[in-house]
């Protein structure tokens, strides 16, 4: 029997598609990372029976970096980016073994059928897992074809089954192009962003961003922001007047009518218009006219669109749409939500998506009359031949979904549903009318058939009163003649609504990116979003779109991305040769980098105008070892300390709180040791600032605190303060926070696994002894005799925080919920050996390992 494996790309959909293929018949198991689980079940495959195992991946299982020393800021120039460091494929997430729990499962299998999305980054995704199991899968026979690829475009039985019975091949060109925009945005991105972040936070201390980021979609994103801002401020506001006459064609009713002059910006003329309207007593009417006019049901719903209303109507970011719309799609209530199609195959079950619908209590009446007449064919959109259109694909209820998951079915519901209704028709009358010499009208609509705005009331033409009945001819009594002064006004900040229109018209991302660049300006500190969620640009963003400008336009204008944009499109349809894409757009960029690099002063002179120079910024803190003069605190993101006589800055670990550490100070540099610290509930540690960012010693990294500081007599170091290994991960120590008393804890220096322990205790050492079971170190205890939980009213105790039954209900691991496997619901056995092994680095304290180290991470999980 032949096993086929089958990879979806989330653990979801996987559960999802195993469970409509072997009918709910399968056996599910988690896989040995934890996040996937298998699926199997046996049926037929290809007119042969076969063992499917049905898994998943959790998105990328693959990213692309550079190697080594080229992803130090430090040590290499920015310029070497384009061409001379070279890239390597890393795994996205190392923690879930993703290869590794791949090539378990697919080891032995005879084929691979590839259940990822179905656009380029599913693409991209298929040939990852296929670089990661080919290898370890059976060899085929002569040429017998092993490798398939499901097309679908909605978890439904159908979709999914037919799929199954369809089966393609991966398309090598659509993963081509994710390679080449990969390599493009991360060379380009990271040159210009490391050298104005390295440029410009050396000289200011209030940018208030941890990073000056670049993007090549990214950047033309703020610069419609920008652009936008930029006409506010210049514009001008004009005065101009209006004439508005008032008729009485009845004693009671009052029709306003409208100038058919609209404005004038001179008074006098308008004064004129209006002594000469006001000689006539009476209004005339010239014309009138009565046509039937239609307004067209909406186009099938695409991507972009529905981020447009999700935003403009519903008030959700584009990136927490996406978000919703992905997790609806993934529960199999709408088809796949990023597709630029707006147009309906022939063959798609328009009514059986119809049908689904016609419970629910909103639109069931709506539902049932449209089946019952017959629907009507939507209208012929574009067709991009990706996906169909987002559609409902089964019935929900509020209840079910909840909040925003709810509010975004629903109105994908309704798009849909006034897709296949009636247009909207209206009768539409005009009438002219004349007063002395000047013409004005006046407009009136009734609705005689409503279509598609029933189900999108939003849509509906506005109730007007009715225009009274008239001839040519007729005369009415002129009520008022008045002259209206009003002001031109500025255009408002964009609305992120408009924005991703902006994009998709100039071709500035993907369907699927452009959430992503939106939330990355504002994650930037580069626009805020307001009211109305529009988008208003910071004093930062604004300074950068105009260094730009000023240095180089084609960085900030959308041009030369769309024409990037257009050549990774070729290469997706195998038109391009991607690697003379990649050669060509990387040599136009270093060219731009090095034009810009030459020029920076020309925005640096637009950052001395809106910024505060270091030395001008923060608050004195500590002093340095150089000088022994106070350095200043910078608090603006990215937090750092800075000395004005030294003209030295150093950066400081980030998203937490900074304060002077006793005035004690470094053995090594004479320093003054500062505090970091994540709040009560996280962990604390001292730095010294120094050592932070130069490394004292070989076997220590740039950006370790005391913590992890290896000198071996230093009183705050991990030598004098580490206990035992983490409970958690693989090379943490937990050392003990010496000032976290009365509520002791002692925190892992790699993850963020907290032990809290002897509460109220007055004091807590580290003791030189270690425990003779796991090779923990030793803790003194000392507790007033008033608070002692110590038996027999004993104040002090001496003892392994691990194995000690005497300490065993006084330590609590807050991590993630989980307890330390040796103080379960206080069993006595002493499952965890091992666990806290592991002492301080150096001589006899080198960490070990445990000798079944699977063993005991199973006994610590179960």
């Amino acid at each position: 029997m032949r096993t086929v494996l089958m990879v979806a790309e989330k653990p979801s959909l996987a559960q999802s598609i195993a469970k409509i293929l072997s009918r709910g018949n399968m056996s599910s198991r988690k896989g040995l990372n934890g996040a996937c689980s298998v699926h199997e079940y046996t049926g037929s495959f290809i007119g042969q029976s076969a063992h499917f195992k049905m898994t998943s991946v959790c998105g990328h299982v693959m990213t692309l970096d550079f190697i080594g020393k080229y992803n130090s800021w430090d040590k290499v120039d920015p310029a070497e980016l384009f061409s001379k460091a070279p890239t390597e494929k890393k795994e996205a997430n190392p923690k879930l073994t993703m290869v590794k729990f791949l090539q378990v499962e697919g080891r032995g299998c005879d084929c691979i059928v590839l259940w990822l999305d179905c656009d380029k980054e599913g693409e991209n995704i298929c040939f990852e897992v296929l670089d990661a199991v080919l290898p370890v899968m059976n060899k085929p026979r002569g040429t017998e074809r092993t490798i398939y690829r499901a097309k679908f475009s909605s978890i439904t039985d159908t979709d999914i089954c037919n799929a199954m019975n369809h089966l393609g091949e991966p398309n090598r060109n659509e993963a081509l192009s994710v390679d080449a925009r990969q390599e493009l945005d991360l060379r380009i991105g990271c040159a210009f962003t490391r050298f104005q972040t390295k440029y410009f936070q050396g000289k200011y201390g209030n940018l208030d961003s941890s990073l000056i980021s670049f993007g090549p979609c990214q950047t033309p994103t703020l610069g419609f922001c920008v652009e936008r801002h930029d006409k506010i401020q210049s514009f001008k506001p004009e005065t101009y007047w209006v004439l508005q006459a008032k008729v009485n064609p009845e004693k009671e009713s009052t029709l306003t009518l409208d100038w058919d002059r609209v404005r004038v910006f001179d008074r006098e003329v308008a004064q004129m218009f209006l002594n000469i309207t006001k000689m006539a007593k009476e209004a005339k009417v010239e014309s009138v006219s009565k046509k039937e006019k239609v307004k067209q049901r909406p186009l099938a719903l695409n991507t972009v669109e529905m981020l447009r209303v999700a935003s403009a109507a519903l008030g959700m970011g584009p990136q927490h749409a996406m978000q919703i719309a992905e997790r609806l799609y993934t529960q199999g209530y709408i088809s796949y939500p990023r597709t630029e199609t707006t147009h309906y195959p022939e063959n798609f079950d328009l009514k059986g998506c119809l049908r689904q619908q016609a419970n629910n209590p909103y639109w069931a009446e709506t539902v049932k009359v449209l089946l019952s007449e017959g629907i009507n064919r939507p209208r012929k959109g574009h067709d991009a031949g990706d996906h169909p259109p987002i559609t409902p694909m089964r019935a929900a209820t509020e209840a079910e979904l909840g909040g925003d998951g709810w509010r975004l079915y629903e109105y994908i519901t309704r798009h849909f549903i006034a897709t296949v209704s009636a247009d909207c028709k209206y009768l539409q009358t005009t009438i002219s009318f004349s007063i002395g010499p000047e013409r004005f009208t006046c407009v009136g609509k009734v609705v005689t058939s409503p279509g598609f705005t029933e189900i999108m009331p939003w849509h509906s033409i506005p109730l007007e009163e009715s225009l009274p009945h008239c001839e040519k001819g007729d005369l009415f009594p002129v009520g008022e003649i008045k002259l209206l002064e009003k002001q031109t006004s500025p255009p408002d900040y964009l609305t992120e609504a408009e924005l991703i229109t902006l994009m998709e018209k100039h071709g500035i991302g993907t369907d699927a990116s452009i959430p992503v660049h939106i939330n990355n300006i504002c994650q930037r500190n580069y626009v805020t979003v307001e009211s109305g969620r529009r988008l208003k640009p910071t004093n930062l963003g604004i300074v950068l779109v105009h260094g730009y400008y000023k240095i180089d336009a084609e960085l900030v204008l959308p041009t030369i991305r769309s024409a990037v944009e257009k050549q990774l499109n070729l290469i997706a349809l195998g038109k391009a040769n991607y690697h003379q894409v990649l050669e060509h757009t990387l040599d136009i960029f270093k060219r731009k980098f090095h034009y810009f690099v030459d020029s920076i002063a020309g925005m640096d002179e637009l950052m001395e105008v809106s910024f505060s120079p270091l030395a001008a910024t923060g608050k004195p803190l500590s002093r340095c070892g150089k000088c022994h003069r106070f350095m200043k605190y910078i608090q603006a993101k990215p937090s750092r300390l800075h000395c004005s006589h030294c003209d030295d800055t150093y950066s400081l670990p980030q998203n937490g709180t900074i304060k002077l550490y006793k005035e004690l100070r470094c053995p090594l540099d004479d320093f003054e040791l500062v505090l970091w610290s994540s709040g009560s509930r996280g962990k604390s540690y001292p730095l010294c600032p120094y050592c932070y960012n130069h490394p004292p010693f070989r076997d220590m990294k740039k950006g370790m605190g005391c913590n992890e500081c290896t000198h071996p007599t230093c009183q705050h170091s991990l030598s004098m303060l580490g206990i035992g290994q983490c409970v958690e991960c693989e090379n943490g120590v937990l050392v003990l926070d010496s000032t976290s008393g009365p509520k002791w804890k002692m925190a892992c220096n790699k993850c963020n696994v907290v032990v809290h322990f002897f509460e109220n205790a007055h004091k807590v050492r580290v003791s030189p002894e270690t425990c003779d079971l796991c090779e923990a170190a030793l803790v003194d205890v000392d507790f007033n005799k008033a608070k002692s939980p110590l038996p027999g009213d004993e104040t002090q105790h001496s003892g392994c925080v691990f194995c000690d039954p005497v300490f065993q209900d006084l330590v609590e691991l807050k991590h993630a919920a989980m307890r330390h496997p040796m103080h379960r619901g206080g069993q006595g056995k002493r499952q965890g050996r091992g666990r806290g092994k592991g002492r301080r680095p150096g001589g006899r304290l080198n960490p070990k390992k445990p000798k079944d180290k699977m063993a005991a991470l199973a006994a610590y999980f179960v």
